[in-house]
């Protein structure tokens, strides 16, 4: 079986994001802006960086003595997939840097936040922001804002308190904070307190659903619902002045200039989402990745910043990934690129379905990418098994959102050198949509032979022969 234009050099995969960038006829342009000025008085970005890097100076160090000292195959993490220092290397990183092995720790805590030190399974090795440090005053503030995201990990919450009830401060802290920005100024911790206490109120109500299950136990929810929020709030202020984000002090709370264009930069993210026709920041993650796929990969790529930024990292992660688990294939590519956009608070959550055979394709790519593989050759982690398989389910996509000709240039994507080879081994993945990618992709090409031969491939996988 060969077509008439014989495919004999071998044919490099190419990953799902030209699906997303596919110019289409429905593709919606975004109508271009001003970019937006910070509000007056907003020191100038090198100042902000200078600010940056003096509150960062400690885990900055750390990183760089890590960087230094401890060499692959040395014991530099512990085995237990956290990335915390060995107790034995905190003490010899104190007894160097003339520090005491607590004060180590946290500073290496705080890079990992930062992202000064990247942390893959038991192994950590430097950042790329570390090597940015001096010359970079953007990479040093996104490494900033990184840890600014991250407040509630860098100060430990309070012992003995309902996991329920600081989940839910950390959710209405976003409010807090636009309203500290807003003020300009001191707010007494009542006013904050008040706030917060609207805020949980409005999130509870929003829960508020008809059980189709069974019902949780009443008294545990009065016990969230009873939860006094003053120590939460307190725990929230004292964790963001610990990053930076706000001075907190004779109850009133002030954010610093850091932490004011942090807040500024995040909530103009959220008013450029929400000029959208399709309203992305308010939707759930599957519906906003379905209002992205009509939007050109720069334009998709700001709708899950600001989508992202009007959430807390971890829901938003889970989120996205419950959202690739779909049936949709497309969704399941676009999942990943706006998991590319969170960066290194995701690859703990990508590390651990990349296990999911319907995911473990798109996982090991954005793995790949994210330790630093070069893009050309990032394709080359996958097997052929699993380079067949991510073939076919972005011809899923292709055959459910794209156009005939889009399909027929797909086929050229596919790492087999040629078209026999490409039907043995897709009847051979056992991926769940081959027959239906069989049948478009037959009835796509304009070539009658390979069309046959695709026709030929489809039947036998659908009543199982070989």
């Amino acid at each position: 079986m060969t077509s008439r234009n014989p495919r004999d050099s071998r044919l490099r995969l190419v990953r799902p994001r030209p699906l997303a960038a596919a110019p289409r006829a429905v593709t919606q342009r975004r109508s271009r802006r001003p970019a937006p000025r910070p509000p007056e008085g907003t020191p100038a970005p090198s100042e902000l960086a200078r600010m940056a890097r003096a509150g960062l100076a400690g885990a900055a160090r750390v990183a760089r003595w890590a960087d230094a000292a401890l060499r692959p195959g040395r014991d530099g993490a512990t085995p237990d997939d956290r990335g915390t220092l060995s107790a034995a290397t905190a003490e010899r990183a104190a007894a160097e840097l003339g520090l005491t092995p607590a004060q180590v720790c946290a500073d290496w805590d705080t890079a990992r936040l930062a992202g000064l030190i990247e942390v893959h399974g038991n192994s950590a090795r430097p950042g790329w922001r570390l090597r940015a440090w001096n010359r970079d005053d953007s990479a040093v503030l996104r490494g900033w804002v990184a840890l600014f995201d991250a407040w509630s990990l860098a100060y430990p919450e309070p012992a003995g308190r309902e996991p329920a009830a600081v989940a839910e401060v950390v959710s209405a802290m976003p409010q807090v904070l636009s309203f500290l920005q807003l003020s300009a100024g001191p707010v007494d911790m009542a006013q904050l307190l008040d706030l917060l206490e609207q805020r949980v109120s409005e999130l509870r109500t929003e829960r508020c659903e008809i059980p189709y299950g069974p019902r949780p136990e009443p008294a545990a929810e009065t016990e969230v619902a009873d939860t006094p929020l003053a120590p939460l709030l307190d725990w929230a202020l004292r964790a963001l002045a610990s990053v930076g984000a706000l001075t907190f002090a004779d109850g009133q709370a002030t954010l610093t200039p850091l932490g004011s264009w942090a807040v500024w930069v995040k909530l103009e993210q959220i008013c450029v989402a929400a000029q959208s026709p399709a309203g992305n920041i308010e939707q759930p993650a599957e519906d906003m990745l379905r209002g992205c796929a009509q939007l050109r990969p720069n334009a998709a790529r700001a709708e899950y910043r600001a989508w992202l930024a009007a959430r807390p990292v971890g829901s938003a992660v889970t989120e996205l990934l419950n959202a690739a688990r779909g049936e949709d294939a497309l969704l399941r590519g676009l999942a990943f690129e706006a998991l590319r956009v969170v960066g290194a608070p995701a690859e703990p959550d990508v590390r651990a379905v990349s296990d999911e055979t319907p995911l473990r394709p798109y996982a090991l790519l954005w793995l790949a990418e994210h330790e630093g593989h070069d893009p050309e050759d990032v394709h080359e982690v996958l097997t052929r098994e699993e380079a067949t398989w991510l073939w076919v389910d972005t011809a899923a996509a292709v055959a459910d959102h794209g156009e005939a000709p889009l399909l027929v240039r797909h086929l050229e994507s596919a790492v087999q050198p040629t078209v026999p080879a490409l039907l043995d081994e897709v009847r051979a993945v056992g991926h769940p949509r081959t027959v239906q990618v069989l049948v478009a992709l037959a009835a796509a090409h304009p070539d009658p032979a390979l069309a046959k031969a695709v026709r030929r491939a489809a039947f036998q996988v659908h009543t199982g022969g070989s």
